[in-house]
């Protein structure tokens, strides 16, 4: 009984001293903070300035060691990644993503922290908050701008050669075979006006095709390439101006301090590395950290193969039935473009004969060679569960197929629509005309 009083004693006694001796959590007055209706400020306030201001607020039982250490990490890190006491500082633009990238979280039950909730329950964003915040961001009022015309007919930015591009800081090097990787799904993001194609190599789309992405294999490669979006005079979004690649590679071993992914981005026709150092890292970790149950990744793959799971795997644009002359959908891509006022997207692929063309850069104009297949899937769209902002593929509505053969030009043109995509023939005219816009569609540029 005498050792364990000492004990007790002890114990308390380092209990009280660390009461006495603790870092602090720096707090100031906010200096740029966020501008926003009064109605979406006080949701923020109430469930995201605790950790994500430079504000110190704290629980009584938040101030009690050990907890009070905890609170401190959390508040820090919070912070590092996003502060709406100096976010007002930042860009329209850069504002608005990291509103984005906030909802996001939230609708995924990511933020605020479980933990944190359980807790301080007076956190918690209820149904109603949520739908307020989305819609204040409303990411479809705003549509994207036709495309100024240049003169000189260049670029701001000079290419750069594939192979001479530069590692990013955390020892990730490009990877300059992604232009020849297959699709493994696109999104139309209108919370910023761009478009993605979401390339996989070999390794991924077997994966993908086989449903073994629970995890993905290691040797997985995911190429995340970004353009901005242009409203053409057809009254259809195009893709415009080349943003970005970013590249996720899997290796659990060799990545195991970063999710089991390398991650990197490249940004401009110059692919320059995004990252100022290696800690940039964070950025990408802490993004995709709210999918980690699906390895990490946002995209849902679009496969015939099922998952456990349900939002793992899009099944529902992949229903194509195997009476169709061709399969496109194991075709590289050329080109996307979204019917706003139909709420479809489409996307151009081409066989390998067709991908000639592109491989070899052929400008200004298409010469598709004999041989070339070119078909135009149209799905119509669904909302992205895993990125607010974002729509995705959803049932095909219509596939075109357009055959270029020897000494005869366009070798026909056909047509499969409805809900089992039944081929129909239409008008001479009508033919003719669709394929002309087939034809024409402009290669989504690529550096």
């Amino acid at each position: 009984m005498r050792v364990i009083w000492k004990l007790g004693i002890a114990g308390g006694a380092l209990f009280v001293l660390a009461q006495l001796i603790r870092p602090t959590i720096p707090a100031k007055p906010a200096t740029a903070e966020i501008q926003a209706p009064p109605a979406v400020k006080q949701i923020l306030n109430k469930s995201c300035y605790s950790c994500h201001s430079d504000e110190r607020r704290l629980a009584w039982f938040d101030r009690i060691e050990p907890a009070y250490l905890i609170a401190r990490h959390d508040i820090l890190i919070a912070r590092s990644h996003l502060n709406f006491s100096t976010l007002g500082s930042a860009s329209p633009a850069e504002q608005r993503a990291k509103l984005f990238e906030a909802v996001n979280m939230i609708q995924l039950g990511a933020m605020p922290l479980p933990q944190f909730v359980a807790l301080h329950p007076d956190a918690r964003v209820s149904p109603e908050e949520l739908a307020e915040l989305k819609a204040y961001l409303a990411p479809w009022a705003h549509m994207p701008s036709l495309p100024i015309d240049n003169p000189k007919g260049g670029s701001a930015t000079t290419r750069v050669s594939l192979s001479e591009v530069r590692p990013e800081p955390n020892a990730l090097a490009f990877d300059p075979t992604f232009e020849n990787w297959k699709l493994i799904s696109t999104t139309d993001r209108g919370d910023n006006n761009t478009f993605r194609f979401i390339l996989g190599n070999d390794v991924a789309v077997k994966a993908a095709q086989s449903g073994n992405i629970s995890p993905w294999p290691d040797g997985t490669r995911f190429a995340k390439v970004a353009w901005q979006q242009e409203l053409g005079e057809d009254g259809l979004i195009h893709p415009g101006k080349f943003v970005q690649v970013e590249l996720m590679v899997k290796d659990a071993r060799q990545y195991k301090a970063t999710d089991g992914w390398g991650w990197g981005r490249w940004r401009g026709l110059d692919l320059k590395p995004y990252g100022k150092d290696a800690h940039f890292v964070t950025e990408c970790t802490g993004c995709h950290m709210p999918v980690r149950g699906n390895d990490y990744v946002y995209t849902l793959p679009i496969t015939s193969a099922h998952a456990n799971r349900e939002q793992v795997v899009n099944n529902a644009a992949a229903s194509f039935p195997s009476s169709l002359p061709w399969q496109p959908l194991g075709w590289r891509p050329i080109t996307m473009l979204v019917d706003p006022g139909m709420h479809a997207t489409a996307t151009l692929y081409g066989n390998d004969a067709a991908m000639q063309v592109l491989d070899r850069r052929v400008e200004p104009a298409l010469a598709y060679p004999s041989g070339s297949v070119l078909a135009l899937v149209t799905w119509a769209q669904r909302d992205d569960p895993h990125w607010f902002g974002g729509r995705i593929p959803d049932t095909p509505q219509r596939v075109e197929f357009v055959q270029i053969s020897a000494g005869r030009g366009t070798d026909g043109y056909r047509v499969f629509e409805g809900r089992d995509l039944i081929e129909t023939h239409p008008a001479a005219g009508d033919a003719a005309q669709r394929t002309s816009f087939i034809l024409n569609l402009k290669p989504a540029s690529l550096p």
